[in-house]
């Protein structure tokens, strides 16, 4: 091969290849396959180098924490830290349950109200935040959200000192915490188990407890069955199905749960009182619950919401513009909250203007309780699609933050950090943790670095708890609500994605307008569930039908593209190369042939049973006298009567067998006129090339039609040639007896030059009667020796 770069040009001489005539002349490694039994032992093989890798993967902190580089990522951590805490240590008091209500109100500001009959200490809420960021950032708060170990995005706070292993330390983190859609399914379990009227079920663990006790301990109780569920699909490596989460389903759903969050957090910020609504169309009806109310908006509420959106905005703003010349953004968050503190207390907000503030937080901690083995086996049913559902809402959430920041993040380390923060914080009475949709978007956008920020806001937490919570009671809940707000511009702003998407990718464009549609109206859970039905139904419609198309020789080089798409291109007369852009399986196969079948503007199965048709009646015209062979030619004195037409309808088991001539004096041609009035289509095409270089796999109920439809093709005296086929797949053709003597080996070439130049080579007229295509007058020369004359240089061919 000669090269020139300057000129940007190369010349290729070598041989002209088949596969077979490749492998005969250049030797291959052997490579022995690892069979299922091998997998299985090297997956439980120990040595010092795997344990390290492990220990590496499970405690990641190992890794990062000796490169942390504290004068540039401390300073945006604590402030990080400290912005994300005290969101932290309003939204899980505001999320505890209270005994004396009926439903169970979850106010927290980034989740929608939950109304479902369960009674919980107010306290839990608050553990919720301890446990889950400690235990997934290290124990944080001690009742934000149930505690686990670092795991899922940097960006969204769940709280785990287990990031995966590739997480670089420069990433934000995840805060878990509680989410709607968990909570409903919690509480209908605790409701089934311990309604409102009748007696509980009989329970052996619900002797001598109250009925809140009793459902505390079925909340606690079936959030460890769903830890331990997670943990152990995080050990089964399941979690590869996060994968089915594609980008724009992601950012569909996101954008929708942050609509969620903003009308959740309208009640807040216009001061009304909304009971918690649940279910589809639970968007729908808050909406219309509080603008009936609109009339009673609180004045005072409404102005400081303003003010602190108005202040948080310009700030962030400015963070973001003059952020290289700041050394840590400007903790505005903390500023607001504590002078929107100081002057709430100030001036008496909740008695001169009725403002709704953030009153009493318990202090100290719930004592740790086992879980009950009979809620166990109540319960195991509803833990696993609590399971599924509370991981793939976290990892939607936490891709989000992994694409804006460019790191990556691995399923099965988030399947196990959730599995045992869930376990370790259902021990304290906390239930089971999902992801914390505001408090990721306010430690993302206050600029945390690493996971020392999600430990810094569960010690926030903690400090909060056990001494200085009282500084906070006179806090206005709207203005934590306006925070939430704020702090929701990015995501609210993947909607300007849509406009792009339409013009790029249509299918994906209906992804993520369907998913969030769905998500809006019917809800987190089950409009994730229909965007993931319709993401896997556009894959499918995609595999199952391809766009095929016919290629071309474009003039002056070895290319060929689709013969659409350019001008200046040459077809040899009597070639069709047909090009298939997916994996072949049992789906699509019917449509590949349908498409082969235009493309190449005949049945080949017609054809056939036309000919032996053809036959019968030649070899009754033959055998009765009315035809004879002269000159080199078939005459006939007479045409087919109806008789024989009768005859040969008869007897058509044979007409899709191969055609067979052997007691025939002359070899037929079917593209000339027969006599007797014999009529057979006629078969321009000579040569069939399949480019199978986008075909991934082919299957069995693939095999059967392909290999029936090449059968077809040959017994018509098409050539069929299929090139650039993936070894593997040739592997198995072999290993399932593929080839006959109709369908042979020899069929396959390494390239579509390869096999262009041996069809040119046999068909020497295809090349001259071709010539006349030629637009313009650059030409290829392309030099080949012919396998069976290696040693001299074979014939110049001008396309």
């Amino acid at each position: 091969m000669t090269m020139r770069p300057r000129e940007q040009q190369y010349k290729v001489d070598r041989p002209l290849y088949s596969v077979d005539s490749f492998e005969e002349e250049h030797e291959k490694v052997y490579r022995q396959r690892k069979s299922l039994l091998d997998h299985v032992r090297q997956y439980f093989t120990c040595d010092a180098r795997r344990v390290k890798n492990t220990a590496l993967s499970l405690l990641p902190i190992i890794g990062w924490i000796r490169i942390y580089q504290i004068k540039e990522w401390l300073l945006s951590d604590i402030v990080s830290g400290v912005s994300t805490g005290l969101v932290a240590v309003l939204q899980g008091h505001v999320l505890g349950f209270s005994p004396s209500s009926r439903y169970f109100s979850w106010e927290a500001p980034d989740h929608i109200s939950v109304g479902k009959k369960l009674s919980v200490s107010r306290c839990c809420g608050l553990m919720i935040g301890f446990c889950g960021e400690p235990g997934w950032s290290l124990p944080e708060g001690p009742h934000d959200t149930s505690p686990g170990f670092e795991g899922l995005s940097r960006d969204d706070q769940s709280g785990c000192w287990w990031p995966p292993h590739s997480r670089l330390p420069h990433g934000r983190a995840f805060h878990a915490g509680p989410f709607p859609v968990l909570c409903l399914m919690i509480g209908s379990v605790v409701t089934r188990l311990v309604p409102d009227e009748g007696p509980p079920m009989n329970i052996t663990g619900f002797e001598g407890l109250s009925r809140d006790d009793q459902r505390v301990l079925v909340a606690s109780s079936a959030s460890f069955m769903v830890g331990l569920m997670q943990l152990g699909m995080g050990l089964l490596q399941v979690g590869f199905v996060v994968r089915y989460l594609s980008d724009t389903l992601v950012s569909g759903f996101t954008t929708a749960a942050a609509v969620h969050i903003l009308v959740s957090q309208l009640k807040f910020v216009l001061g009304l009182v909304v009971p918690g609504i649940s279910g589809p169309l639970a968007l729908v009806y808050t909406l219309e619950k509080i603008f009936v109310q609109i009339t009673s908006t609180n004045i005072c509420d409404l102005v400081t919401s303003l003010i602190i959106m108005v202040a948080v905005f310009v700030v962030k703003e400015i963070n973001d513009r003059y952020k290289a010349k700041l050394p840590v953004p400007i903790p505005i968050e903390v500023i607001m909250t504590v002078v929107a503190c100081g002057v709430s207390y100030g001036f008496d907000f909740k008695t001169r203007f009725k403002v709704d503030v953030v009153g009493h937080i318990p202090q100290g901690y719930e004592t740790p309780m086992a879980p009950d083995i009979d809620i166990f086996q109540e319960t195991a049913m509803e833990a696993f699609p609590m399971a599924i559902v509370g991981f793939a809402v976290a990892f939607s959430v936490a891709k989000v933050y992994s694409v804006k920041h460019d790191y990556t993040i691995d399923g099965n380390q988030e399947l196990i950090a959730f599995g045992v923060s869930n376990i370790f914080g259902a021990s304290f009475k906390s239930f089971a943790a999902s992801t914390a949709l505001s408090r990721s978007a306010v430690q993302e956008s206050t600029g945390g670095k690493t996971q020392v920020a999600g430990l810094l806001s569960a010690i926030i937490v903690m400090i909060v708890t056990l001494a200085i919570g009282f500084l906070l009671e006179p806090l206005p809940r709207s203005v934590l609500g306006a925070v939430v707000l704020v702090n929701l511009k990015g995501m609210l702003m993947q909607v300007t994605e849509v406009p792009y998407l339409w013009r790029r990718d249509k299918p994906d464009c209906v992804v993520w307008l369907v998913t969030c549609i769905a998500s809006i109206f019917l809800g987190l859970d089950l409009g994730l569930a229909v965007g993931l039905g319709i993401e896997l139904i556009t894959v499918v419609f995609r595999a199952q039908f391809p766009r095929c198309s016919v290629l071309a020789n474009i003039n002056g080089t070895d290319i060929y593209k689709d013969r659409k798409d350019y001008h200046y291109i040459n077809e040899p007369e009597g070639v069709k190369i047909f090009r298939i852009p997916s994996p072949i399986f049992f789906a699509n196969i019917e449509f590949f042939k349908t498409k082969l079948t235009e493309a190449i503007g005949f049945s080949p199965l017609r054809i056939l049973r036309k000919r032996n048709k053809a036959l019968r009646s030649i070899r009754k015209l033959l055998k009765n006298g009315d035809m004879e062979w002269t000159t080199g030619m078939l005459t006939s004195s007479s045409g087919l009567k109806e008789d024989d037409e009768v005859e040969g309808r008869d007897n058509k088991e044979d007409l899709d067998l191969p055609v067979n001539l052997k007691d025939l004096p002359i070899k037929i041609d079917w593209n000339r006129e027969l006599p007797a009035n014999i009529s057979v289509p006629r078969v321009e095409l000579h040569s069939l090339v399949l480019d199978f270089a986008a075909v991934s796999f082919v299957d069995i109920s693939a095999l059967k039609g392909l290999k029936t439809m090449l059968k077809e093709l040959v017994r018509v005296d098409v050539e069929v040639y299929i090139v650039a086929c993936d070894t593997y797949i040739l592997e198995k053709l072999h290993a399932c007896s593929f080839f006959d003597d109709e369908v042979r080996p020899s069929i396959f070439y390494l390239t579509l030059h390869d096999a262009m130049l041996a069809i040119l080579e046999k068909h020497p007229e295809a090349s001259e009667k071709s010539s006349h295509l030629e637009k313009v007058v650059t030409t290829a020369t392309v030099h080949y020796r012919s396998n069976r004359e290696k040693t001299t240089p074979g014939p110049e061919t001008k396309f």
